[in-house]
């Protein structure tokens, strides 16, 4: 069994690294312009909802069924259900390029409504004080609601880095590759459960990794 092992990480060694690379560049992309999407959605779902700084019932209402409607959607049907808009933007609908697309799409959403729960957590006492002292709307969304929600925001961060690692795999079963498209190509389309059970242990582990730096960060945050 164990120069089965041995054999196999010589043979598919290469091509495993180039799936885990891959897999890496997808959930960082998409991490990053998921974050750079969600952030401010979640912040005005916050501020324009029922006891917002900036209420307003008919745009915090619209936003909301967006991205309920967004995360209600199963990744598969998603991934299926956007080829022209892929193609459209990325020429291709396959490897690295094709799966984050659909990756920045289904994590959007749920980053945004990460950041929406973290500020609403904020102390509205604290925003009150702030408010008597005559700051300004905008100053406050940026000197308290983001900096007292910011351990918050970096638990959604962390949470849906995590999301999106199960989705590059998922990604990879249709032609997205990384880690998942190894599994099904080298592991399950060639009956070898040892390359798919090693495939399993690298996503568990990357899990972990992203898991431990997202809390360590939040504690120093929480520290501070």
């Amino acid at each position: 069994m164990i120069s089965k092992i041995n054999e196999d990480l010589i043979r598919y060694g290469p091509s495993l690294l180039k799936a885990f690379k891959d897999t890496c560049i997808m959930v960082g992309i998409s991490g990053l312009f998921s974050t750079i999407l969600g952030t401010p959605i979640g912040i005005i779902l916050a501020v324009t909802g029922e006891d917002g700084l900036m209420k307003n019932k008919i745009l915090n209402s619209i936003l909301s069924k967006i991205i309920n409607i967004l995360r209600s959607i199963p990744f598969v049907i998603l991934v299926a259900s956007i080829p022209w808009l892929v193609r459209a933007i990325v020429h291709t609908t396959i490897g690295v390029k094709g799966a984050v697309i659909p990756l920045i799409i289904a994590s959007s959403p749920f980053m945004a409504k990460q950041v929406e729960l973290a500020l609403l957590k904020v102390d509205k006492g604290v925003i009150e004080a702030y408010t008597a002292m005559g700051f300004s709307k905008f100053d406050i969304i940026i000197k308290v609601l983001l900096r007292e929600g910011l351990g918050g925001i970096v638990q959604g961060i962390t949470l849906s880095l995590v999301g999106l690692i199960g989705y590059s795999a998922i990604a990879g079963t249709v032609g997205g590759g990384g880690l998942g498209d190894f599994a099904i190509r080298y592991g399950y389309n060639m009956f070898n459960p040892h390359l798919m059970t090693l495939t399993l242990v690298i996503i568990i582990l990357l899990v972990f990794i992203v898991q431990f730096i997202g809390d360590d960060v939040y504690r120093r945050l929480s520290h501070n």
